[in-house]
C-alpha cells in the first residue's frame, strides 16, 4: 500500500503541492482542518485515517502533550530537518522517499523520525542526493520515559 502523508500547517501550501507534483500521495492540513485546530485534535484524526505526518516543527521534542497525543493516536511523524526554503525541504523528501518507505516497512507506528538533508558538501555536487531517515522516538522509548501505555 502506498503511504499517505499529511503535511502539518507549518509546511504551508508549497510543500504539499511540490510533493503532489512528484507523485507523492499527500493530504494538506488546510484541506482538512481550520488553522486554529489544536495539534492534539488533528493528530487523533490523522492517526484514525492511518496517515503519516510531515512537519518542520522540531520543537515537538519539548512539547510532552503533543508527543503524548501523537503516541496515543498511533501516528508516524517525520520531521523535515534543516533551515531551508520549503522547496529544498520538499525536494529532499522526494529524493529520500525510497528511504522513508523502507523505514515505514521496518518500524511500527507510533514513532517520531527525522529526515535530514545530505551533508552540505554533498548537496552542492548533486541535487538528487537523498538525505537520511533517523528514528528519534519509538513507542517503546516513549513508554519507558513516560510510563504511559496505549490501551
Amino acid at each position: 500500500m502506498t503511504p499517505v502523508f499529511f503535511t502539518d500547517r507549518d509546511l504551508g501550501n508549497s510543500v504539499p503541492e511540490l510533493l503532489q507534483e512528484a507523485g507523492v500521495n499527500v493530504k494538506k492540513h488546510s484541506d482538512h482542518f481550520p488553522d486554529d485546530v489544536k495539534d492534539s485534535d488533528w493528530l487523533t484524526q490523522v492517526g484514525q485515517k492511518d496517515w503519516f505526518c510531515l512537519t518542520h516543527d522540531k520543537r515537538i521534542r519539548y512539547k510532552s502533550n503533543e508527543k503524548d497525543a501523537l503516541m496515543r493516536a498511533g501516528v508516524g511523524l517525520f520531521i523535515l530537518v534543516g533551515h531551508a526554503p520549503h522547496r529544498e525541504l520538499a525536494n529532499n523528501f522526494i529524493n529520500t522517499l525510497h528511504k522513508v518507505e523502507s523505514f515505514i516497512k521496518k518500524h511500527e507506528r507510533p514513532f517520531i523520525a527525522k529526515i535530514y538533508r545530505p551533508l552540505r558538501k554533498l548537496r552542492s555536487s548533486s541535487s538528487n542526493r537523498p538525505g537520511r531517515v533517523v528514528l528519534w522516538l519509538s513507542y517503546e522509548e516513549w513508554v519507558e520515559k513516560t510510563g504511559c501505555y496505549l490501551t
